[in-house]
């Protein structure tokens, strides 16, 4: 019977930890910057791509919604925390590969919502694909170049 006991406390505890594990919050975007500023520089380029990420999501949700200003500003924040991601990257020279590609899958999916998107407010998306794409190309330059030997 203890035996029985024992692994229904286990079953117990292993709950409520996973309990506590899915109640926490998602942290804010000004919270997730300062982590990734005060992260070394190798972890810089993940975090900055997933703060990329995470507003590619909110600019995709708000031209649907029909909030222009607000997806454009999103848009924006795509744009610099992509050029965070790929400075850190490039300075760091770690995540070289993982930053080209999640560009890469942002400006693709930049181009997504430009199809949907009024003519009038097209520009400042194609400035941001245009820019991603040209953060691809240091990056691919970067991983690419010769030793300068």
């Amino acid at each position: 019977m203890t035996a029985m006991r024992t692994r229904a406390l286990i079953v117990c505890v292993v709950l409520a930890a996973s309990c506590f594990a899915f109640a926490r919050k998602e942290e804010t975007l000004e919270q997730l910057v300062a982590r990734a500023e005060s992260a070394p520089l190798p972890d810089q380029p993940g975090i900055y791509i997933g703060i990329a990420a995470r507003q590619m999501q909110l600019a995709d949700t708000l031209y649907t919604a029909g909030r222009v200003a607000e997806a454009s500003a999103a848009v924006s924040d795509v744009v610099t925390y992509s050029e965070r991601a790929s400075d850190a990257s490039t300075k760091s020279g770690k995540k070289l590969k993982h930053t080209e590609i999640s560009l890469r899958k942002m400006a693709a999916k930049l181009r997504d919502i430009k199809r949907g998107v009024n003519f009038e407010d097209q520009a400042p998306v194609q400035a941001a694909i245009d820019r991603l794409e040209q953060l691809r190309t240091l990056l691919l330059a970067h991983m690419f170049e010769k030793d300068k030997k």
